[in-house]
């Protein structure tokens, strides 16, 4: 699978080092907004063992448009900004290039235009491509529903200069209905990032938490989210489409059902 990489930050060059070493991705090109880096190999950059072109271009250099007639690609990964999108969606729809983007915070037009982008090709986006993040997020939907009236508390951990909430703190009390004003903040050292949620029962605990130890798991999760991908050719999709039908195990894939053959009121 031929794919580009719009931006080259931190998470960016993290993400584009996972993309090299697999064996399921083609890394084509880099996108920046800075000229600094132009026509440089990104293995070469990271010091990375690739045959993989992997080329960094700037948008000031080329259109989308260019871009993708010279250098086509099946998917674009976007680890820009929210106005990224206006740089390549008209270019990615109109040749039907996949798109999955990590873009956290989405203002609501940009997020219509998703939509809109969706209903010409396939686009995944995901706030926190992380599949830590994802498998809790679900996990902490289903125990709500089991428990609806339980008590519920969102702590985030995050490096010290890290003036605002965390954007996925936010994602997961949306998702349980807790406003933002409660969700707990802690801010320490260099932390990358720790989520947990505490359901408070009357004579138990349960705590669902991710931490957040290098930020190569960003691009664990996009390799999940390309290898996952559904095949239809249009379409808005979140890793929440992707990870739900893992959670649908039978009941002959239950170890308890594996292991015992009588009923269970015989076995005790």
């Amino acid at each position: 699978m031929n794919v580009g990489l719009i931006g080259f930050g931190k998470t960016g060059r993290a993400v584009a080092s996972i993309l090299l070493e697999s064996k399921t991705t083609n890394l084509k090109w880099v996108i920046r907004r800075s000229r600094s880096l132009e026509h440089r190999s990104v293995p070469e950059f990271l010091g990375v063992e690739s045959d993989e072109a992997g080329t960094i271009f700037s948008a000031e250099e080329l259109s989308a448009d260019e871009l993708l007639e010279q250098h086509p690609v099946d998917v674009i990964v976007d680890f820009s900004s929210p106005d990224g999108i206006e740089y390549y969606g008209d270019a990615a729809m109109k040749r039907r290039v996949g798109i999955v983007t990590a873009v956290s915070q989405y203002p609501g037009d940009v997020l219509l235009r998703l939509k809109s982008i969706s209903r010409r090709t396939k686009v995944l986006h995901s706030p926190n491509i992380t599949l830590g993040i994802n498998f809790l997020l679900i996990a902490a939907k289903i125990l709500k529903n089991i428990a609806p009236d339980t008590d519920i508390e969102v702590i985030e951990e995050h490096f010290k200069k890290k003036p605002e909430v965390s954007g996925t703190a936010k994602i997961i009390a949306k998702h349980l209905d807790i406003d933002d004003e409660s969700i707990k903040t802690i801010r320490a050292g260099g932390i990358i990032g720790t989520h947990e949620i505490l359901f408070g029962f009357p004579y138990q605990t349960v705590r669902l938490k991710h931490e957040s130890i290098a930020r190569e798991a960003f691009g664990s999760g996009i390799l999940f989210a390309l290898e996952n991908l559904p095949s239809r050719r249009t379409g808005l999709f979140t890793m929440e489409d992707l990870l739900i039908p893992y959670f649908q195990l039978s009941r002959s894939e239950s170890h308890f059902n594996r292991t015992h053959t009588r009923p269970w009121w015989k076995i005790w």
